[in-house]
């Protein structure tokens, strides 16, 4: 369980939200939804411990039963999805899935798991592409599964598919929450769009 206890986020003075609490259980995906400038992304940011320190903030991040506001970004065992994909563009497909594998397994293993990930986005023999070949919608399923290869045990979601055209935006909403729901993550999305709320099906908090 994903859980939120009082968090407030301030800017020069200016409160952006406060006494922010919930808790998203294993599986579920729970929706933040307000316009830009709210806060949503910082939100994320700060449950990442990646914030800028110009903002002031407080209350309590909680994972599985461990607090995680005094624990570095690496630490904390989240896992996140930008608007962005930010696939490495000097490494290949397979090699930028590799980047969120453990460096103690063995070369085959290594190669197994990067195939297994790419049979289960439909992109099989495409480990040795170059991520600029590949459509919007392959590196934003390229970009999931790198996420989940890392074994996170929370899924965060910063308007990841804000930039897909609208039939690649619900196949890749559809993918992204049934992995969330197979992998037993908890999920926050943060999002500006009704639809996207409605797909996930879970409480919708407004900032």
């Amino acid at each position: 369980m994903l859980k939120l206890e009082n968090i407030s986020l301030k800017i020069d003075g200016k409160t952006l939200f406060g006494a922010l609490n919930l808790e998203v259980n294993a599986g579920q995906v729970t929706t933040v939804m307000g316009p830009s400038g709210c806060g949503k992304s910082s939100l994320l940011a700060f449950l990442c411990g990646t914030l800028s320190p110009i903002f002031q903030t407080s209350g309590k991040i909680w994972l599985n039963g461990k607090e995680l506001n005094e624990l570095s970004p690496h630490e904390r065992k989240l896992g996140i999805l930008f608007q962005d994909d930010l696939l490495f563009p000097h490494l290949s497909v397979g090699e930028n899935l590799a980047f969120a594998l453990s460096s103690k397994i063995t070369r085959n293993e290594r190669r197994e798991k990067i195939e297994q990930a790419l049979d289960e986005i439909e992109l099989s023999g495409m480990s040795e592409r170059d991520p600029a070949s590949l459509s919007g919608g392959q590196r934003a399923r390229v970009a999931l599964m790198r996420t989940l290869m890392a074994q996170p045990e929370a899924l965060l979601l910063d308007e990841p598919f804000s930039k897909l055209d609208q039939e690649l935006r619900g196949r890749f909403r559809n993918l992204v929450f049934a992995h969330a729901e197979k992998n037993q993550l908890p999920t926050l999305l943060v999002t500006h769009d009704p639809a996207d709320a409605e797909a996930a099906g879970g409480q919708i908090i407004s900032l």
